[in-house]
C-alpha cells in the first residue's frame, strides 16, 4: 500500500523577527515493512536546508532564515510503500519473562527500561497500575494488548485538553488527553514490568471505515515494546490498535522530547500563532528508483547577514 503524505506547519509572528534557526522530524523512515520512496521539504520563506540522521535513526532536516519576516511556512511531501507484518501469535511462550529480565540485565535498550523526561512514575501513575492490575501475569504479548484496551476504555479523546509540554499528571488527574499523553502513560507502565518501550511519532490514515478517536489532520503518537522473537511491536492506545498497515513512522526516542515534528528558536519579541494541517492519503506506485530524483530536495536560497536578539522554542502537540 503506497501513502501520499503531506504535511503544513505555519508559524505566524505578531511583529517582525530577524531570525529563526529551526529542525523538523518529517521524513518518515524506511525500515521493517514501511519504506520512504520519495521525500520532499521545502520553506517559505526559502532557506538552505541541510539534514542528518540522529543517534536513533531518525532523520532531521535543520534550516535558519535570517533576515526580517513575520511568518514560516514548513511543506514537508513524502511518498511511502507500507507493506503487510506477520500475524501476530495469540501469545508468546511461558519462557517470555525470563528473556526480558536477560535483555535488561545485559543492558541492551537501556534507554528504553529507564524513567524518561514524559514517561516518569507518579502518584498517580501507581494508582493507575493497581486499578488496571498491571502486573506480571500470563505473558507479555497478551498483557500488553490488556494495557492497551484498558488505557482506551479508561480515558477520553479530548483535543487541547492537554499542551506539549504536560506531565502524564494532567491526563491522569482528568482521565482525558491526546495520543501524546496516552502514549507517555502506555510507556511508563510498560517499562516498570521491565519490558523495553519507546516513543513512535508518526501519520495515521484515517479510512472512511475505520472509526478511529484521534484527529485526522494532525500527527498522531503510539508505542512499541520490544519482546522476545518478535522484536518491536507497535501499539495505539488512542485507538485500541496494534499498528498496522495504515501507521506510518516518522521517528522514535525516549518519549516525544526526542521526536518533535518542529523544533526552534527565533529572534526577537513576538507573539507566536502555530497552525498545522495534515493529508494522509491512498497512492499510487512512484515511478522506479532510476528515474526520480534524490528522496530527500532541497530548496536553497542565498542567505543574508543574521541579528541577534531573542530566542523562543516551538514545537507542535501531536494528537
Amino acid at each position: 500500500m503506497f501513502y501520499s503524505i503531506r504535511h503544513l506547519t505555519k508559524f505566524v509572528y505578531s511583529s517582525s523577527i530577524t531570525e529563526s534557526v529551526t529542525e523538523v522530524r518529517m521524513q518518515p523512515r524506511t525500515e521493517g515493512n514501511q519504506r520512504c520512496a520519495k521525500f520532499e521539504l521545502t520553506t517559505n520563506p526559502r532557506s538552505r536546508i541541510q539534514g542528518y540522521r540522529d543517534y536513533l535513526g531518525n532523520v532531521v532536516h535543520h534550516f535558519d532564515i535570517p533576515g526580517k519576516h513575520n511568518q514560516l511556512k514548513i511543506t514537508a511531501e513524502a511518498t511511502v510503500e507500507i507493506t503487510p507484518l506477520p500475524v501476530l501469535p495469540d501469545h508468546l511462550p511461558t519462557d517470555a519473562w525470563a528473556e526480558l529480565d536477560k535483555i535488561k540485565s545485559s543492558g541492551e535498550h537501556w534507554d528504553y527500561l529507564t524513567q524518561s523526561q514524559f514517561a516518569t512514575k507518579t502518584r498517580l501513575l501507581t494508582e493507575l497500575a493497581k486499578e488496571l492490575k498491571v502486573e506480571r501475569r500470563s505473558d507479555p504479548l497478551s498483557l500488553l494488548r490488556e494495557i492497551n484496551t484498558a488505557i482506551f476504555e479508561t480515558f477520553d479523546y479530548a483535543p487541547q485538553s492537554t499542551t506539549v509540554d504536560s506531565p502524564i499528571e494532567h491526563a491522569l488527574e482528568d482521565r482525558r488527553g491526546v495520543c501524546q499523553d496516552f502514549a507517555h502513560i502506555m510507556i511508563t507502565l510498560v517499562r516498570e514490568l521491565g519490558i523495553p518501550c519507546r516513543y513512535v511519532s508518526g501519520y495515521l490514515y484515517h479510512g472512511r471505515e475505520d472509526h478511529d478517536r484521534s484527529a485526522a489532520d494532525a500527527t498522531h503518537a503510539w508505542v512499541e515494546a520490544f519482546l522476545p522473537e518478535l522484536g518491536w511491536i507497535g501499539f495505539d492506545p488512542t485507538n485500541d490498535l496494534l499498528t498496522g498497515e495504515r501507521h506510518i513512522r516518522t521517528a522514535v526516542g525516549k518519549d516525544y522530547s526526542d521526536v518533535p515534528p518542529t523544533r526552534g528558536v527565533f529572534k526577537g519579541m513576538a507573539q507566536t500563532e502555530l497552525s498545522v494541517g495534515v493529508q494522509v492519503s491512498p497512492a499510487e506506485a512512484p515511478l522506479p528508483e532510476e528515474d526520480m530524483m534524490a528522496m530527500t530536495t532541497w530548496i536553497t536560497a542565498p542567505l543574508s547577514p543574521m541579528e541577534y536578539d531573542h530566542q523562543q522554542q516551538q514545537q507542535q502537540q501531536q494528537q
